[in-house]
């Protein structure tokens, strides 16, 4: 059969039943099954089996878990409180004052989280009240926080670098060392906007606090010690060689629940609601890692993968010319699936063309990263903007309003990798020597 009438009719029947509601992992192995059964003669039970069943007990997985449920213990602690009091004497000067807090409160806290998610509820449920009692135009708050929430995505340890790592087969160590100088310039990129808004709408703004002593904020700072030397054990054991992802995975929780401890927080409730939590996404996550599996063998069944990758070839575009397409490609799927969902739905089919192209497969995962950042802030599925409008009972669209020019920015950074690929490989290629 046409691989075109081939194509056309699994993605029918792919969008078809999410918009019926079936959930994404049967969906997947729903279009798996039903090409493996009408395009191909392969025996289907033996192809759903060995691929599930890989597809969840990949080793690189081993480290999801420990670093939601990671996330799932500080969720649940005072950090965003310290981390408020000790950033707010330190953005006063700058203009925009304690708008940046978002954007730093948001930076620090994905490096120990990797939930988008996570980010975005924890520091909003501190921040969002401060800046509205003080003043704070709310459009801002709200931008400001909805953007640089999804920075938990790059900032290493990432939910979202394992999903990627796993299906592309690309070290995740490599990807979390990666993710950092990235993830630093859209925290500086989101800053340098709110800089540029405080300037042009100085009556907007509120007035500074009264001077605080140089003594005074460095006292402050002692409230990020907590949080930095979770920082310091999990990532610089990764950094150093010292430990693999998963094994820094389960020193951080180790480390987490003693923060946790230490602070009183540590109750039997929050213990168990922790897990539970961990638990519930990590079960989701796999399912679809499974189910996404599946597919990808159907897809090399069905030859479907290399028809799609001799086409890209045939159009002869540039490497700046397909990326662009696959930008666009993904900003109109993200305003229908979720960042997880999008990535293991694509990769399956577009990895050959990737590889065709000559791409880096690492270069490319910050990319795609990126991307599915900005997706986190587009209506109507943005996550983010679903954690905003409950912490605030806004409209999803008052929220997506807000994030705008923040999605703005995030083009901006995605242009910066794009043109200068060493924001990405430098770091990763500088470790290898070591």
């Amino acid at each position: 059969m046409d691989a075109t009438v081939i194509f056309l009719t699994l993605l029918a029947l792919l969008f078809g039943l999410l918009a019926s509601g079936v959930w994404v992992a049967f969906t997947l192995i729903g279009v798996a099954t039903v090409a493996t059964l009408a395009f191909t003669n392969r025996p289907v039970a033996d192809a759903m089996a060995t691929s599930i069943w890989g597809g969840m007990t990949s080793w690189s997985l081993t480290a999801l878990p420990l670093f939601i449920w990671m996330g799932e213990i500080l969720f649940r602690t005072r950090l965003t409180k310290d981390m408020f009091r000790a950033l707010a004497p330190w953005v006063g000067p700058i203009p925009g004052r304690l708008l940046h807090v978002n954007v730093a409160g948001c930076t620090v806290f994905a490096a120990v989280s990797g939930s988008s998610a996570a980010t975005c509820a924890t520091i909003g449920r501190i921040t969002l009240k401060e800046l509205e009692s003080r003043g704070y135009p709310d459009r801002l708050s709200i931008g400001s926080l909805a953007g640089a929430g999804t920075i938990g995505l790059l900032i290493p340890p990432s939910i979202m670098m394992i999903v990627y790592g796993v299906a592309a087969d690309v070290s995740i160590t490599e990807l979390f060392i990666a993710g950092v100088i990235p993830g630093l310039l859209l925290a500086a990129l989101f800053s340098a906007y709110i800089v540029l808004w405080a300037l042009l709408h100085p009556g907007e703004v509120p007035a500074p606090d009264p001077g605080i002593r140089f003594a005074d904020k460095v006292r402050a700072l002692l409230g990020l010690l907590p949080i930095a030397s979770l920082i310091v054990a999990v990532l610089g054991s990764i950094y150093f060689g010292i430990a693999t992802a998963t094994e820094a995975a389960a020193l951080g929780v180790v480390a987490a629940l003693a923060l946790a401890a230490l602070q009183g927080q540590l109750t039997t409730e929050a213990f168990v609601a922790g897990v539970a939590g961990a638990v519930h996404t990590t079960a989701m996550i796999t399912l679809i890692l499974a189910g996404s599996s599946f597919l990808t063998l159907a897809m090399g069944y069905t030859g479907l993968p290399r028809g799609l990758a001799q086409w890209v070839t045939s159009l002869e575009l540039s490497t700046l010319g397909f990326l662009v397409a696959l930008s666009l490609l993904f900003i109109v799927l993200g305003c229908f699936l979720d960042g997880i969902s999008m990535v293991v739905l694509t990769l399956s089919v577009l990895l050959p063309a990737i590889k065709a192209a000559g791409i880096d497969l690492l270069w490319f995962g910050i990319f795609v990263i990126l991307l599915v950042e900005m997706a986190q802030i587009t209506p109507p599925v943005g996550f983010n903007l679903f954690v905003i409008q409950g912490l605030t009972g806004r409209s999803i669209g008052y929220v997506a309003a807000c994030a705008l020019p923040f999605f703005f920015v995030m083009i901006v950074a995605v242009a910066a990798i794009t043109l200068f690929p060493e924001l990405v490989t430098w770091l990763p290629s500088q470790i290898r020597r070591t």
